[in-house]
């Protein structure tokens, strides 16, 4: 599955047409995605405010990290030798379903890059290239380079993820991909190009958690974008049903709204206006 690279290990790229087959039998298995997730990806996403209350926390990171004067969302890694920098987002979540997006472009990843969430107890600094996210137990991460899962590193073994790969795979992560935080059920999950790829974490549930990444890149930058959240609570049943109609159409038929026999402000409502 995938094409040779150097060393005889395969590389799975979800963009690949060639995978296609595959996106459609991992829908069919364990990797779809859940109803409420399905609807918050649907929702209009955040305003440009709730997205900067959402970014990185200039206050909460390693010194040789910061945060960007003219773009709240991004920070700088300063070229530091054998050290390995974290920082923590603005907001802690205790409930509630969350979806942010990193955007971290593939060369400025390095050998340690790690995206996942953690306490305000996590270490943020650690001397030496090291996957500082999940080195302990007060943090979760996902190792983008090395396709593996870290919770408490010094104690327990990491997990392959996407759990689909064979040992002779890599699994290719684009420069943006999604994170799922979902506390009312206690897990963490992945989206990359539109494909979830099922839970990576589990048993969140009790504690407050933020975004968190570590980095090793000289001059790295990397972005955090609050997509949306949803409470815990029942959705309206006016929600429920504006998300069967737009289902019903289908993504590339939402236009076809305007045509229907129906006023104005509920043409509106349907298309989030």
């Amino acid at each position: 599955m995938g094409q040779k690279v150097p060393g005889g290990i395969k590389t799975v790229d979800m963009r690949d047409p060639a995978f296609r087959p595959l996106k459609l039998e991992l829908q069919a298995l364990d990797y779809t995605k859940p109803s409420r997730l399905d609807m918050l990806l649907d929702m209009p996403p955040a305003s440009a405010d709730v997205q900067v209350q959402h970014s990185w926390n200039n206050d909460d990171r390693s010194l040789n990290i910061f945060v960007k004067e003219d773009n709240k969302l991004i920070f700088h890694r300063h070229p530091v030798a054998q050290s390995t920098d974290a920082i923590r987002g603005r907001v802690g979540y205790t409930r509630g379903l969350h979806v942010w997006e990193i955007s971290w472009a593939m060369r400025q990843r390095g050998t340690h890059a790690v995206v996942g969430v953690a306490t305000g107890e996590a270490p943020l600094h650690s001397v030496g290239y090291t996957a500082l996210v999940g080195n302990n137990s007060e943090s979760w991460g996902w190792d983008l380079g090395r396709n593996k899962l870290h919770h408490d590193g010094k104690n327990q073994p990491s997990r392959t993820y996407p759990a689909f790969l064979e040992p002779d795979e890599t699994f290719i992560v684009p420069d943006s991909f999604l994170v799922v935080l979902d506390m009312d059920e206690g897990t963490l999950s992945f989206i990359v190009d539109g494909q979830y790829l099922g839970v990576a974490f589990r048993g969140l549930k009790g504690r407050k958690l933020y975004p968190v990444v570590s980095a090793v890149w000289g001059h790295c930058e990397i972005r955090i974008r609050y997509i949306n959240g949803l409470d815990p609570e029942p959705l309206p049943l006016m929600d429920l049903c504006r998300r069967s109609v737009r289902v019903a159409l289908g993504r590339e038929r939402l236009s076809e709204i305007h045509g229907l026999p129906l006023p104005a402000s509920l043409k509106n409502y349907l298309l989030y206006q």
